[in-house]
């Protein structure tokens, strides 16, 4: 057994790279007397099916946070964690039934422009910005940094080297091709990356099993760590506050959710790219069924290191390359790169070429997105606003690089994070509540005024920081003080909404909005395919939270 890449491991890694970046240079390439414009460039053309939408949304959700940051929740925490996932296959038949209806009919390009609908542009504006930083400072840092500490950790490529040849990988077709480059590559993206996580996965329980199979280890873990295969912890769980207990199925995981799924221009912005909205829905469905098994593939790995570093037997087997980079409770991301060393050759590279669709998908992804924001949102309106469709194409591409340039910059600097996922997710949860009770509010609540939603957006901010800041030793009795994180952000939400209601009712009197949504009858129907396809992944969800209730 060697942690080392053998000849296979390297063909099979540069073979992924070139199909990668030959599908996004061919499907990104102009038809013949086609000049690409702002459609093409930032929605696809509107011509994706949905199993590409389907895929897409899946290649561009699932990154390095999820691989190694999600494994290692997965060590620390255990299955627990999995209700990110499978909570997240719920939210988004809501989105698909409740949110694509409205945002497709309105023909938009990006969230902001919905919020300049139905507000105002001085908020779109706001949100338009906080956007762009969330993304470059957080989202693509963190992906950078945490792809690196990847290569680092397999490789031995130093995080500065893994930085510039991951941004360099993203952008060689991202930036030329925009959203239909982005969206065609991930099709096959999410076919390396499950097929790469099911190996580690496989991998490791057959080494749990001393070879005896899958089930078999499968068995031995849970007999082993039982209290790994929770997903209700109470309050004597050291996680407890990660993942307080019933509050994760009633609480702030769907602020978090919601905001993620249903208002990330990101995510978002492949279902604006479908051919219809019935088509956007059908990859809504095949997104929530694909999302019943990431947990496999990204949380039973860590699970399965947990047990292996803790069996001296297991470590004895594996030897020398099992004291090499050992993770550890203090330092649980190190988990999904441990096991990979272990994998024979041939199937590293295949593994390394999953975790790496993983990262650059999501990579690409952010770019198209962070560039469509700077372009439609703040070029067109404040900088040229009769921009011609080539130089609109241009800035994008632009705007991108520099996105991609300052976030290389800054992904070093995060250095020392542990369970980056949770990390991630926390403090993105004190900007969240704020911008989900505003949207919501404006979808679903006709008297919501402008000034509210920028009253609200605004206090949302203080009210987050109170709850994650304020000494305890205020009022050590005080309930308010001492929360969890995801309590805390559906605390927030719910004040939020309480604040823009108080200034619209006292604002209007009680009268609708005149830029509020109207309803229609059929706004909502939905196709039986897609009634038939949710009923069957709220089942498997109920299933599966029955069984490993606690």
């Amino acid at each position: 057994m060697t942690s080392a890449f053998g000849f296979w491991d390297y063909f099979i890694f540069i073979a992924y790279a070139f199909l990668i970046l030959g599908v996004g240079l061919w499907v990104s390439r102009d038809k013949k007397g086609h000049q690409k414009n702002a459609e093409d460039y930032f929605l696809a053309s509107k011509s994706l099916p949905w199993w590409a939408i389907g895929a897409s949304l899946i290649a561009a959700n699932i990154s390095a946070e999820q691989f190694i940051g999600m494994s290692g929740s997965g060590f620390a925490v255990g299955l627990a964690i999995a209700s990110y996932e499978w909570m997240a296959a719920i939210t988004l038949l809501i989105v698909g039934k409740y949110f694509l209806p409205i945002f497709i009919e309105k023909g938009l390009y990006t969230i902001p422009e919905f919020v300049e609908q139905r507000f105002s542009t001085n908020l779109k504006t706001i949100l338009a910005v906080f956007w762009i930083a969330l993304y470059v400072f957080v989202n693509l840092a963190s992906v950078l940094y945490l792809g690196s500490l990847a290569l680092e950790t397999i490789m031995g490529i130093p995080m500065v080297y893994g930085v510039i040849g991951l941004s360099l990988f993203a952008a060689a077709y991202s930036l030329y091709g925009g959203l239909s480059a982005v969206a065609w590559t991930d099709v096959i993206q999410v076919i390396f990356l499950v097929f790469g996580g099911l190996v580690t996965s496989y991998l490791a329980l057959n080494t749990v099993s001393d070879g005896q199979g899958v089930i078999e280890g499968l068995k031995i873990v849970y007999d082993t760590v039982p209290e790994k295969f929770v997903m209700i912890l109470d309050k004597s769980n050291p996680e407890y506050d990660n993942l307080p207990g019933i509050g994760v199925l009633v609480g702030g995981l769907w602020v978090a959710n919601l905001y993620y799924w249903g208002f990330n221009q990101y995510i978002i912005q492949r279902t604006l790219a479908a051919k219809s909205l019935r088509e956007s829905q059908k990859g809504i469905i095949l997104a929530a069924v694909l999302k019943l098994v990431i947990p496999v593939i990204v949380v039973v790995p860590g699970i399965a290191a947990y047990v292996m570093i803790n069996d001296p037997e297991t470590m004895a087997r594996l030897g020398d390359i099992g004291m090499q980079n050992l993770p550890s409770l203090e330092q649980a991301d190190r988990a999904y790169p441990w096991l990979l060393q272990f994998l024979p050759v041939g199937l590293k590279g295949v593994a390394f070429a999953a975790l790496s669709a993983a990262i650059v998908s999501s990579l690409a992804s952010m770019l198209n997105s962070t560039s469509t924001i700077f372009t439609m949102d703040i070029y067109r309106q404040y900088i040229n606003k009769n921009a011609s469709d080539k130089t609109t194409v241009n800035v994008g591409r632009l705007s991108a690089g520099v996105a991609l340039v300052i976030a290389c910059i800054m992904a070093p600097l995060l250095g020392g994070i542990d369970q980056a996922f949770q990390f991630i997710q926390e403090y993105t949860g004190l900007v969240s509540p704020g911008i989900l009770a505003v949207f919501i509010l404006g979808l679903f609540w006709k008297k919501t005024t402008n000034k509210a939603a920028i009253i609200g957006a605004l206090v949302s901010i203080p009210i987050a920081l109170y709850f994650k800041i304020a000494p305890n030793g205020w009022s050590t009795s005080s309930f308010f003080l001492d929360v969890p994180f995801l309590d805390q952000m559906g605390y927030t939400a719910l004040l939020t909404m309480l604040v823009i209601v108080i200034v619209s009712l006292s604002q209007n009197k009680g009268a609708d909005d005149p830029k509020g949504i109207p309803f229609t009858k059929d706004l909502f129907k939905t196709s039986p395919k897609f009634n038939i396809g949710a009923f069957a992944v709220m089942l498997i969800i109920a299933m599966l939270y029955a069984l490993f209730w606690n």
